[in-house]
C-alpha cells in the first residue's frame, strides 16, 4: 500500500526520484499514465494487469468508456526505476501534469501520482475546504 506525501524536484533530463518508500512496492518496472486531476498516476505491474483487466470490460460501443481508455493506455510507459532511484518521465506525460522542477508525489491505496507542485497545492487548497462535505458524500461507500 502507498501512502505519504515527498516533496522532489525533476531534473533538466525529466528524472525524478522516487521516494525510498514506494520504490519497493512498485517493483523495478512500473507504468506510469495519465491521471486524472492533471497529475500521472503510477502502478506496479501487478495492479496495472487488474485495471487493464477492468478497462477491457468496458462497453466498446460506449463513446465515454472509448474515450476513457484511449486517455489512458495513449499515455502509458513503463518506467524503470535505476539505481539512483530516479524515474525518465517522458516529454507527454510532463506536459500533461505541467511537471517544471518542483513536484510531489503522494502514496494513495494502490498507486501513486505525481503532481506539479503549484497544481497540487491549489487541489488540496481547494479540497480542504469542502473536505467534511466530501466526507459526507461518501457514507454510501461503506467507508
Amino acid at each position: 500500500m502507498f501512502m505519504g506525501e515527498y516533496h522532489h524536484n525533476v531534473d533538466n533530463k525529466g528524472r525524478l526520484i522516487v521516494p525510498a518508500k514506494f520504490r519497493d512496492h512498485l517493483g523495478e518496472n512500473f507504468v506510469l499514465t495519465r491521471g486524472l486531476d492533471q497529475c500521472l498516476f503510477g502502478y506496479p505491474l501487478n495492479e496495472w494487469e487488474l485495471l487493464e483487466e477492468k478497462l477491457k470490460g468496458l462497453p466498446l460501443t460506449k463513446k465515454d468508456a472509448r474515450a476513457f481508455t484511449r486517455f489512458f493506455f495513449s499515455g502509458a510507459t513503463e518506467c524503470e526505476i535505476d539505481k539512483q532511484g530516479r524515474i525518465n518521465i517522458t516529454s507527454p506525460l510532463m506536459a500533461y501534469a505541467k511537471l517544471e522542477k518542483e513536484c510531489v508525489v503522494l502514496g494513495v491505496s494502490n498507486r501513486i501520482e505525481i503532481w506539479s507542485k503549484n497544481l497540487w497545492e491549489d487541489y488540496f487548497s481547494d479540497s480542504e475546504e469542502s473536505f467534511a462535505e466530501i466526507a459526507e458524500n461518501m457514507i454510501g461507500f461503506d467507508i
